[in-house]
């Protein structure tokens, strides 16, 4: 039987918190994202919700890396926990991993972890799959899509977005890349924003700046953000 693509999310459908997705063809396999979730009032006791990684770790020694597409806890927070059961080259943005090494460091595991820092515009190769990295605006800074190309053909993983045509650090998304690869053909578009389902639009994170600043200058005392 000729290899498939396999794509299999282990968190972070309808739900906000714990995003881990497995991507899989042949004998190579790629984890996107490694996320957590607060626990919800019904949770008594309960600190940290992972995701259930029993079936990466029954299949590790097909695992060939982990790809962080930014550094929001629900999306790197269960890093500690996966590391400890496959240690795996993690690739990821300069800021996302910082915030990993700390999390790592905190559980004593950080000199054995593997970190590997990407930008937009690198391309790794994991097997018979490929990985591009391209810039979207969030609000985290360090947020890539992801191109993954793979025998069956191309997987476009926005990560989370949004498009900001003023963004504070000016850079807007790359459009351009996706709109390329959309127009040589793709397989799969994975993609969420939340409240997509909502009307009306966000407004530029560089807007939002002019609230703090009208509270920080109104303010009499003590402001705690």
């Amino acid at each position: 039987m000729a290899s498939k693509l396999k794509i299999t999310p282990l968190g972070g459908i309808s739900e906000i918190g714990k995003n881990m997705t497995v991507i899989e063809y042949g004998k190579d396999m790629i984890l996107v994202d490694c996320g957590s979730m607060f626990p919800s009032d019904d949770m008594p006791g309960i600190d940290l919700v992972i995701p259930d990684m029993d079936y990466i770790e029954k299949n590790a020694q097909r695992l060939r890396a982990i790809i962080i597409t930014h550094g929001h806890e629900d999306h790197i927070g269960a890093v500690p926990y996966a590391l400890k059961k496959f240690n795996v080259p993690i690739y990821g943005s300069r800021l996302a991993l910082a915030l990993i090494n700390h999390k790592l460091e905190e559980h004593g595991i950080a000199a054995s972890a593997d970190l590997r820092t990407v930008k937009p515009g690198d391309t790794v190769k994991l097997g018979c799959i490929s990985v591009e990295f391209i810039h979207v605006n969030h609000s985290i800074a360090g947020a890539m899509a992801l191109a993954i190309t793979t025998p069956a053909g191309v997987v476009i993983h926005t990560g989370d977005f949004k498009i900001d045509y003023t963004p504070v650090d000016g850079a807007p998304t790359n459009l351009a890349r996706l709109a390329e690869y959309g127009k040589s053909g793709i397989l799969c578009l994975m993609s969420d924003s939340t409240n997509a389902e909502l009307p009306g639009y966000t407004l530029s994170e560089s807007k939002e700046g002019d609230a703090f600043e009208h509270y920080f200058a109104s303010a009499t005392g003590r402001v705690i953000v």
